[in-house]
C-alpha cells in the first residue's frame, strides 16, 4: 500500500489527496514501477547536481550531455559542462601541477589548488540545488559557449 508523500500516512493507490494533511499524491502509474525508468525519473536539479560530485561527476555530466531527456534543457547542460571543465581542472592539477610541486618539495601549494577545487565543486552543487546557474571564472564562460554552440 502506498504511503503519503508529504506526511507518510498510508493512502490508497487510486487516493488523489491524503486524508491526513490534504497533500496531492502523485498518479498510481508513475510509482507502480520506479526501477526500469532510465534519465525519465531523473529530476533536472538532481542531475545537475550530480554533475559537480568530485571524482565521479563527469560520468553523469556526460551521460546528462548523452541523453534525449535533457538535450533541451540549457540549465542542465549548463552544468554538466562547467562540471566537465571543472574535472578537466582537476586532472590537470593531479597530472601536471602535482608533479611540478613534488619536484619542489613544497607540497603545500598543491593542497591549497585542491582545496579550491573541491570547495568550487562543492560550492557549485549547492548552487545547482538552488537551480541557479552561476558563471564560475573561465569555466563558466566555457559552458555557456559550449551550451550555445549546441
Amino acid at each position: 500500500m502506498p504511503f503519503c508523500s508529504q506526511c507518510g500516512n498510508q493512502v490508497g493507490a487510486a487516493d488523489a489527496y491524503c486524508a491526513r494533511c490534504g497533500a496531492s499524491q502523485p498518479l498510481a502509474s508513475h510509482t507502480a514501477n520506479p526501477v526500469g525508468r532510465g534519465l525519465e525519473s531523473l529530476n533536472p536539479k538532481t542531475a545537475s547536481i550530480l554533475c559537480y560530485v568530485p571524482w565521479v561527476g563527469w560520468v553523469a555530466a556526460i551521460v546528462v550531455l548523452a541523453s534525449d531527456r535533457f538535450r533541451h534543457d540549457r540549465p542542465v547542460r549548463f552544468h554538466a559542462f562547467q562540471g566537465l571543465y571543472l574535472f578537466v581542472a582537476w586532472l590537470i592539477a593531479d597530472q601536471v601541477v602535482r608533479p611540478m610541486f613534488d619536484l619542489m618539495t613544497n607540497l603545500h601549494l598543491y593542497r591549497v589548488v585542491e582545496a579550491v577545487l573541491i570547495g568550487a565543486s562543492i560550492f557549485m552543487m549547492v548552487k545547482a540545488a538552488h537551480e541557479e546557474t552561476y558563471s564560475l571564472p573561465l569555466f563558466g564562460e566555457l559552458a555557456q559557449r559550449s551550451v550555445a554552440e549546441d
